[in-house]
């Protein structure tokens, strides 16, 4: 599974100030402890807090592509900003994300096609979320349809089904589940599937072990990707191990160690 590193984000309280204060050490610290933690790519956010996020992303691309050439996830919704980041990217890129609207889809599909990078599409357009996996499948038809007029390899479109806090959308667990199963049905082969596994948590009291829970059952489902933290050792174990158990890897009695070589 690829395992995108979450915690390049000026969301967290020591990214911010990093950004702020421009210190590249911190930032690059951040990389390089995520990928020898075993996550073979690293989101980068701005956070919302930034008056330049254009200048902002261009700097923190290329201070990570200084210390590892492992893929960056470009996380913004400004489309200025993913097209600036894809200026100074010399790592390859994955645009996150667009959605189902059709004016965001118009825009970002084929800039990602033009660059070679991949993309991230979330299950939502201008109605919102969907309440349900059929309707999300729907908008994932549509998303891989207009992928596939544009030109996109069908192994550089990731499908993100939205998953949501369980402490205020509990049934949505379920639905996310179902999606990733649906979308291996829409084609052969059929695109990616990501989902960004903190949020599944987010505001409950034990985030640990929800996301660790959760990350287990969606690989059933044949999850192929998640934005996570690849420093959270227990999450990086359960992952490997459910992995072994589906028969992805091969066991060995080191197969921990074996799966980070």
């Amino acid at each position: 599974m690829l395992v995108i590193g979450e915690r390049i984000n000026g969301m967290f309280d020591d990214v911010k100030a990093a950004i702020k204060e421009r210190k590249a050490s911190v930032i690059q610290d951040l990389a390089k402890r995520q990928v020898e933690s075993g996550a073979s790519a690293l989101d980068v956010n701005v956070g919302p807090s930034s008056a330049d996020p254009q200048g902002v992303m261009k700097w923190l691309i290329e201070i990570i592509q200084e210390v590892t050439s492992v893929p960056l996830a470009i996380d913004s919704p400004n489309v200025k900003v993913v097209k600036g980041a894809l200026e100074v990217c010399k790592n390859e890129a994955i645009i996150n994300s667009t959605t189902a609207q059709k004016e965001k889809m118009e825009t970002l599909i084929p800039l990602a096609v033009e660059k070679k990078a991949s993309i991230i599409a979330l299950t939502m357009d201008e109605k919102g979320i969907p309440r349900d996996a059929d309707l999300r499948a729907e908008l994932a038809v549509r998303i891989v349809t207009y992928a596939g007029e544009c030109g996109m390899p069908i192994e550089n479109l990731y499908i993100d089904p939205i998953i949501l806090p369980c402490n205020v959308a509990q049934p949505q667990a379920g639905h996310v589940l179902e999606t990733i199963k649906q979308v291996k049905l829409l084609s052969d082969p059929p695109p990616k599937t990501v989902i960004g596994l903190s949020n599944v948590s987010q505001g409950t009291k034990d985030r640990e072990l929800i996301n660790r829970i959760y990350l287990i059952m969606a690989i059933t489902a044949g999850l192929d990707a998640a934005i996570m933290d690849p420093m959270d050792n227990d999450l990086m174990e359960a992952m490997i191990t459910a992995e072994l158990l589906l028969n992805k890897n091969i066991y060995c009695d080191s197969f921990l160690k074996a799966y980070r070589k």
